[in-house]
């Protein structure tokens, strides 16, 4: 019985407004892409798709809502990529990353940049490490919060390279790259989205990508891994599901969401904000997560690292 009442409601689905859960601010990478989805999800599923951001104390409590929301697919949750970090520095985070949410699919992924204020003087990577190796005081290094991508990045460089840093913790990237820009900070490892235009405007000097290999959106710019093979950093949002949400119901979020992101005008759009579109299987999107988590969790405990 109880499988056959899963299949009715799943087939009924849904039968009203589904409300997707932004854990950050107006603006943000997380909320720009999910306001790009919203109104053609709605169109597939014949139900308004309603953004609903909870920000605050590092998208932790509005990432718990959805987990405690009820598992009928019409509360959502778009993440950006420190969702699988959040549990290892708020040690008190009360959801479990595997085991609290069902994955939909990963949506749109893209590099970061090291980038750096043109009076650092250094043009390529190798100056900089160079430089980070040998100066008496450590470079500054802006970030946009204790417990964000932008700071975990800096960390994983540092821990590979054996460097030190000064990190200086923002509340947003928006105020940490101004800083860098006006020169009070000396570097940044942030999504190629915020800082892009500025390194295109001059104001910003580009010398690495943080992905496996290099890309195209900073075409003859080295990526980290060839200097050091083992990093790997990408800022990437992904929509989930409560965990025990039907699984018919994972499978029609998932195909409409593919279609979607296959739209001209989707991948055209994300594009120019510097990430490509995924898409992929829910079962694709756990083993990421599952990757993700263990690896940045191992750096994490090495380090030390708390959100305070």
């Amino acid at each position: 019985m109880a499988h056959f009442a899963t299949a009715v409601q799943a087939q009924g689905y849904p039968t009203r407004p589904i409300r997707m859960v932004v854990p950050t601010s107006p603006g943000g990478v997380t909320d720009v892409a999910a306001r790009a989805i919203a109104p053609a999800l709605s169109q597939a599923l014949g139900q308004s798709v309603v953004i609903d951001n909870r920000a605050g104390a590092g998208g932790v409590p509005g990432t718990d809502t959805v987990a405690k929301a009820a598992p009928d697919g019409h509360t959502l949750l778009a993440v950006f990529d420190s969702f699988v970090s959040n549990p290892h520095v708020f040690r008190n985070a009360p959801y479990d990353t595997i085991r609290d949410f069902a994955p939909i699919s990963l949506m749109i992924r893209g590099p970061q940049l090291v980038v750096v204020h043109p009076g650092l003087g250094v043009r390529t990577f190798g100056e900089f490490i160079a430089q980070a190796k040998s100066r008496r005081t450590p470079l500054n290094y802006a970030t946009a919060g204790a417990a964000t991508s932008s700071r975990l990045s800096v960390e994983l460089f540092r821990y590979i390279a054996k460097v030190d840093a000064t990190l200086v913790h923002y509340k947003g990237g928006g105020p940490a790259l101004n800083d860098l820009l006006g020169g009070h900070v000396e570097a940044m490892i942030a999504s190629a989205g915020l800082v892009l235009p500025s390194v295109k405007a001059g104001r910003l000097t580009v010398l690495a990508v943080t992905s496996k290999g290099r890309s195209a959106l900073v075409p003859g710019v080295p990526a980290v891994s060839e200097f050091y093979p083992q990093f790997e950093a990408q800022s990437w949002v992904g929509l989930l599901a409560p965990a025990a949400t039907p699984r018919n119901i994972v499978r029609r979020l998932n195909a409409e969401l593919i279609r979607v992101l296959g739209l001209p005008e989707a991948r055209e759009r994300f594009l120019s904000q510097g990430y490509e579109t995924v898409g992929g299987t829910p079962e694709q999107f756990g083993d990421w997560i599952r990757a993700e988590s263990a690896k940045w969790g191992k750096m994490i405990r090495d380090q030390g690292i708390t959100a305070e």
